[in-house]
Parts: structure tokens; sequence; C-alpha cells
């Protein structure tokens, strides 16, 4: 991510909580400790001077968001910036804070939009598609794993690095599929990386199986689709992903195309499983003459 000077002096106006020129600041005020351990989350590793030597807050901010400009750092930083977490209690209105700097933003092709619920920097004008379902009820580890994908899906793509988008696009298919195989079925096989013989399985287990007889036409037409997304994005990441020698070079249409194909699959499977949980825990356990019975 590349801005300009005048969009790192706002950057740093929000990051050091200094105020504007009609006296009210856009951040949180932030002593130079407090910087030295902001930018050491970036990658730096620096220490507070105890005998004095330290610069002027805004001087040492600037320093800091100028060796990061180029970089997916800025993005982060920016990221950082606008927090929620930091802006408790604070007095300031976090969405007027965002409006400062998409003034500043804009010029430079960037925008900070809400994506679930949190302010992320994007390509201005760019329509990623939003995972809508939650995944605190995921496994941790997997729910880490698939945040992550998500969150690399879309730096990747402010980066134009499209060939890492597109594998992790596929990587985060592939952590949903397995959670979800391994919640239905307790002997689940080890996934070998046939990513289309996995989604088999998983459809199957979740009776959505598109030749189903009980499915009707249109929605069976849909569940096809579905399917033709998950073997064209294995296809995809083959061919055109960083994972393998590339035999065709991704345009940035062809990795958001993957990754809103894999934002919305995720966000369909994790419905269909909580909707399938809820129902399975209404249904009472049918009582045999085995358990007692007559």
């Amino acid at each position: 991510m590349q801005v300009a000077e005048r969009t790192i002096g706002a950057i740093q106006k929000i990051i050091t909580g200094d105020s504007l020129k009609d006296g009210k600041p856009v951040g949180p005020y932030q002593s130079g400790p407090a910087l030295v351990e902001f930018f050491n989350e970036l990658g730096f590793n620096e220490s507070y001077p105890r005998a004095g030597g330290f610069p002027s807050r805004w001087i040492y901010c600037e320093d800091k968001l100028r060796e990061l400009n180029g970089t997916d750092r800025l993005t982060a930083a920016i990221e950082m910036a606008l927090d929620s977490r930091r802006f408790i209690n604070s007095g300031i209105d976090l969405n007027l804070t965002v409006e400062f700097i998409n003034k500043y933003l804009r010029f430079d092709g960037y925008e900070a939009r809400s994506v679930d619920g949190e302010f992320r920097v994007l390509k201005r004008g760019e329509a990623l598609i939003e995972l809508k379902q939650d995944l605190r009820e995921v496994d941790p580890a997997s729910r880490e794993f698939m945040e992550e994908q998500i969150a690399k899906c879309r730096k990747k793509l402010d980066a134009d690095d499209f060939d890492g988008a597109i594998t992790n696009a596929r990587s985060l298919i592939e952590a949903t599929l397995i959670e979800l195989e391994r919640r239905l079925d307790d002997e689940a096989p080890k996934y070998d990386g046939d990513l289309t013989r996995l989604y088999k399985r998983v459809r199957k287990l979740m009776n959505l199986d598109p030749n189903a007889r009980e499915v009707d036409d249109i929605l069976g037409q849909i569940l096809t689709g579905l399917t033709s997304v998950v073997a064209g994005l294995a296809a995809t990441r083959n061919r055109m992903s960083d994972a393998h020698a590339r035999t065709y070079t991704p345009e940035r249409h062809h990795a958001r195309l993957a990754v809103n194909s894999a934002n919305t699959l995720v966000d369909f499977l994790l419905e269909a499983y909580s909707v399938r949980s809820r129902f399975d825990a209404k249904v009472p356990a049918v009582r045999t003459t085995s358990e007692g019975g007559e």
C-alpha cells in the first residue's frame, strides 16, 4: 500500500491522538512509550529511551509510517489505528475518524470500510462479499485459521498479490470443509488434499446432494453450481496460484471472483450447518423398546 505524504500526516494524527487545527483530536492520545509499543506490534523492535533522546511524538510516528509506506504493514497500521477497542471511553466518534481519514485515502485509491464489525482498508470502490455467519461456534483452532485466511485474502488483493489471494481462498474452503466433516462424521478419513472429493463427502453428510430425489430442481441447479465452484477453485489454484508452477497469470478480477466465490460458499455451508444443528436440537430422541419401552 502506497500513500501520499499528506495521508501519512493524517494517519499520524489518528495514531498519536494529536489535535487538528480546530483543537479536536481524531484518535485517543498515545504517549511515547505507547507509540513504540504500537509500532513494535507491526514488526519493529525498539524500546523507549529512559534517558531522553526520544523525538517529538508526531515526528517518530511519521518516520515509522514512512518506513511502512509501500508495504502491507501500512494497511495493518491504519487498521490498528481504527480498531474500535482504542476508542472505548475516549469520547471520540470512530465514524467521524473514518470520515476524516477517507478524505485523504481516496486520493490514494483506498478507503476504510466496515467489514464484519471492524474497519478494513480496501481498494476504493472494490466490492468484496462478506462472511455473514458467526465463526464463534467453530473449533477455536479452525476458527483462527479461517479468520486468518479471510484477512489474508483481503490484504493480498489490496497488495495486488492475486496468486496469494487465490491460494487463501482455497485454504478457507478447505478449513471449513475439514471442520464440518469432523463435526458430522466421527470416523472422517484423513484429508488427502483432494478438495472436490472432500466437498462431496461433506455435501452428502449435510444432505446437499443436488441429485437427491427430495431436492427441488431450482435448488438442485444452485447446489450443482456450488460443486462447480469447488472444482473450479481447485483447478484454478493449481493453474494460477502461487502453490504450483503457473500456466496462467491471474488478474484482479480473477482473484476477486475466487475470493468472493469462496466467501459465498463458506457462508452458505456454515448457515446450513447452523440450521441443521438447531433442528436436531428440537427433535426429541426416539425411545425404543431396547431402552426400556413397552
